[in-house]
């Protein structure tokens, strides 16, 4: 007997879903999702994905995001904490902290912030001594 797999409304499996948030668009207000999610519009609140989030040349975000993977071309306000890869595209603007598994940074993007990378968080604790 073939195992069936539920599908929601639309017919896309959840984890394949792609959000797109157009340009033009305003949402005000926190965003949660399993899938992918572009913006090219503005969102003032803030983002917690688990797919992939692309941040387009004409997108501007204000707030916190929590990602595995983001591509930034356009605009962010707000700590990013991405556990692996934060691209930032020439045309990227941060302004804020990040904290990446890894960074990779075109000629031409601008930062204004602190960024931590690798593996490990920071540790505020005095080292041990035996």
């Amino acid at each position: 007997m073939a195992k069936q797999v539920a599908k929601p409304y639309g017919g896309e499996i959840q984890n394949q879903a792609i959000n797109i948030i157009s340009e033009g668009t305003v949402i005000k207000g926190d965003v949660s999702s399993s899938g992918d999610i572009r913006i090219d519009g503005t969102l003032k609140g803030n983002i917690e994905a688990k797919g992939r989030l692309v941040i387009g040349p004409k997108g501007k975000v204000e707030g916190e995001i929590n990602c595995n993977n983001i591509e930034v071309a356009g605009y962010i306000k707000g700590k990013i904490t991405v556990t692996e890869l934060l691209n930032m595209k020439s045309s990227a603007k941060i302004d804020g902290d990040i904290v990446a598994g890894k960074l990779s940074v075109e000629p031409g993007s601008l930062f204004t912030g602190t960024c931590t990378m690798g593996g490990e968080k920071p540790s505020h604790e005095a080292p041990k001594t035996k």
